[in-house]
C-alpha cells in the first residue's frame, strides 16, 4: 500500500504545481506538453483527480495513527 500512497502523493503534487503555474502565471504546463484536451492529458488530468481523491483517505489513517 505504500507505494501507491507515493504514486498518489507524485501526482498530487504535480496537479498542485499545474494548478500554482495556472493562478500566478495563466500557464498550463499539461497542457503544453500534451496539448488542449488530448486523450493523454485528459488521462493525466483524469489521474491527478483520482490521486486526490485517494490522498483523501490519509487524512483518516492520520487520525487512526494518533
Amino acid at each position: 500500500m505504500k507505494t501507491l500512497d507515493y504514486i498518489a502523493l507524485i501526482l498530487v503534487a504535480i496537479g498542485a504545481i499545474n494548478w500554482g503555474l495556472i493562478g500566478f502565471f495563466s500557464f498550463d504546463l499539461v497542457r503544453m506538453i500534451f496539448g488542449d484536451m488530448t486523450m493523454v492529458s485528459r488521462i493525466i488530468y483524469a489521474l491527478v483527480g483520482i490521486a486526490g481523491l485517494y490522498s483523501l483517505s490519509f487524512f483518516g489513517r492520520l487520525r487512526n495513527d494518533e
